[in-house]
């Protein structure tokens, strides 16, 4: 997962700030991606990071919110893609599969790191619902350009909001080790044909 700084946290900082909450953030993505939630201390990342404790908590009220700000960025790093490179497909469903396997397929690829912002992201931790609220709102933004044009605001709201609850869900269930990253495929493709497939009849 590729994790910058998110823009909303450094509007008001200095460049030399923000270069310093990006290797924070990195450091915090390289212990995660050893160890998953657990390897990442904030006074490991402190001393990995080559910077003060004090630091860290500048930029981040806490763990939980400095790995949920990781999957921020890794969200907007797929609405990039995304852009970049359309979801493929003949119909809506096939779209929708296509974006939302292509979100799985890339935190399978790195399963300690994915546990750890996962975990996280269920933090009661304020900085941390902030976060939450973002990666839901991107979640959403990239399922919308999925089912393209044509749909009333009300009913595409609650379809990508259903969606995105799916998607999180399967995932808690993953990273728990209640089902493993086939099962998130799998009730996606369920997910999206139920509510999807009779648009496309």
């Amino acid at each position: 997962m590729d994790a910058l700084a998110n823009g909303s946290d450094t509007a008001t900082l200095t460049k030399g700030q923000v270069i310093r909450r990006e290797r924070v953030l990195r450091t915090a993505l390289d212990l995660g991606s050893a160890g998953g939630y657990d390897a990442v201390q904030m006074r490991d990342v402190a001393t990995s990071a080559g910077v003060a404790l004090g630091t860290i908590y500048r930029y981040f009220s806490s763990k939980d919110h400095l790995l949920a700000a990781a999957m921020v960025e890794w969200t907007h790093d797929l609405e990039r893609r995304v852009g970049q490179r359309p979801p493929k497909g003949d119909t809506i469903v096939e779209r929708v599969d296509d974006v939302l396997h292509r979100a799985t397929r890339a935190m399978e690829r790195e399963p300690k790191l994915s546990e750890a912002v996962v975990t996280a992201l269920m933090s009661p931790d304020r900085g941390a619902a902030a976060c939450q609220e973002e990666v839901a709102a991107t979640m959403i933004r990239i399922l919308s350009a999925a089912l393209g044009d044509g749909f009333e605001p009300e009913a595409e709201a609650q379809i990508t909001r259903t969606l995105g609850h799916v998607w999180f869900s399967a995932l808690v269930g993953w990273v728990n080790g209640w089902s493993g990253i086939d099962k998130v495929a799998d009730e996606l493709s369920i997910a999206t044909r139920m509510i999807l497939g009779p648009l496309d009849a």
